[in-house]
């Protein structure tokens, strides 16, 4: 697959085995902030998580010869795995003294680190709870501003925060393998702004039908493999 140009029928993220499921599995850790007196609100919380994992496909210790490129590239070249955890308190102080990168939403603080192996993580990563992350909205969100990239999510799946959250990230990663360099340099200067909203179910079948690069999940948690989780509809895309 050419990462610069990922069409829908190539996702990584597809259920059928293939020589990806050969090579040591990798997975990119991501920790969400989850404080019982102030939880953040899901939707900002989803916008976070896909921003965070751009931030460090873009991060120049993720590229080249940086210190997470090794890890990254092994990562990449199985499974593109994503796990989400929920930290808080004395838990999240030290998730942060680990290598990695925090972003700030408008409520939501993620924490993304470099990928590791399925069975290596951590210590202070691997006792964070997966369950747990289940947030809502204040009020419902605004409508997507189609002049910048949205990732639409299949408005026929339920899923809990986290794994949407997962699934986000994915989209927003296909966004930016499908990017052309010049199209990557001028989102990530805009500062990778994007919106995560559910798709009308009427619009769906249109937004998978199309070029667009589209999610398929390996069904390995909460739903079936093969299902179309989230297509990626960034502007430079629709061309």
């Amino acid at each position: 697959m050419s990462r610069a140009a990922a069409a829908p029928g190539d996702s990584p993220f597809q259920a059928e085995r293939n020589p990806r499921d050969e090579a040591p599995q990798f997975v990119l850790p991501l920790v969400v902030r989850i404080e019982k007196s102030a939880p953040p609100a899901r939707t900002d919380a989803l916008e976070t998580a896909a921003r965070a994992v751009l931030l460090m496909l873009s991060d120049d210790r993720a590229l080249g010869d940086g210190e997470w490129a090794e890890a990254v590239r092994n990562w990449e070249d199985a499974r593109i795995r994503k796990v989400v955890r929920r930290a808080r308190g004395a838990e999240w102080r030290r998730a942060e003294t680990l290598p990695g990168i925090t972003v700030t939403g408008k409520s939501a603080e993620v924490r993304v680190f470099p990928p590791v192996p399925l069975d290596g993580w951590p210590k202070d990563l691997a006792k964070l709870q997966v369950s747990g992350t289940e947030l809502d909205d204040p009020e419902p969100p605004a409508g997507a501003d189609r002049a910048r990239p949205v990732l639409w999510l299949n408005p026929e799946l339920q899923m809990s925060a986290g794994k949407t959250m997962a699934q986000a990230g994915h989209g927003a990663q296909l966004a930016w393998w499908a990017l052309s360099p010049g199209d990557r340099d001028t989102w990530r200067e805009e500062g990778f702004p994007l919106s995560v909203r559910t798709a009308a179910p009427a619009d769906w079948p249109r937004l998978t039908d199309g070029t667009l690069p589209l999610v398929r999940d390996a069904g390995f948690t909460e739903i079936a493999p093969g299902s179309c989780t989230v297509v990626a509809d960034h502007p430079a895309l629709r061309r």
